[in-house]
């Protein structure tokens, strides 16, 4: 379960820091897709997003990505 109250589902929600994108904002990840800000963490902080992943390998796999655009879509 999310901060926001919603569960955690691959491919749409993602941890922000609400004082940079507001909890329930559609966001567009460049190379990603469309996504939900639903949640918060520790170390997401400023302009940092965690893409949440069912799969731990799946998710170290994927890594740490850096200049990548996001943008605010609602």
């Amino acid at each position: 379960i999310t901060s926001s109250g919603a569960p955690a589902v691959e491919g749409v929600t993602i941890a922000v820091d609400p004082s940079v994108i507001p909890i329930g904002s559609r966001v567009y990840i460049e190379g990603l897709g469309y996504f939900v800000a639903q949640d918060t963490g520790s170390a997401i902080k400023g302009k940092r997003i965690d893409v949440f992943m069912n799969d731990l390998e799946e998710a170290l796999q994927f890594g740490v990505k850096k200049g990548v655009r996001v943008a605010i879509v609602d």
